[in-house]
């Protein structure tokens, strides 16, 4: 079953290679999207593909690269409305 996620991922996450992390972790799943920093701090992960892999990177998100220190994350799953052709660092 195809899925879409947003992910708000919250604490240690800028400046750390999270978004490279985030990208690498989804082109290896065969994910689309996109993640980006948000201005209060955050990243926010907009991910589609098989539940069971964009639940693979939710996982890994929760761990996060060696120098973050990941505090929260917030999932919501939707239907897919606007497809993505790649994962893209925005």
């Amino acid at each position: 079953m195809q899925v879409e996620a947003i992910i708000i991922v919250k604490g240690m996450v800028q400046g750390v290679g999270f978004r490279y992390f985030v990208m690498n972790l989804a082109n290896r799943l065969g994910l689309t999207g996109s993640v980006k920093n948000l201005y209060n701090g955050d990243v926010e992960i907009i991910v589609q593909g098989d539940r069971s892999l964009v639940n693979d990177l939710i996982h890994e998100v929760r761990i996060g690269p060696r120098f973050a220190d990941v505090r929260d994350v917030k999932v919501q799953l939707k239907q897919i409305e606007n497809i993505y052709q790649r994962f893209d660092i925005l």
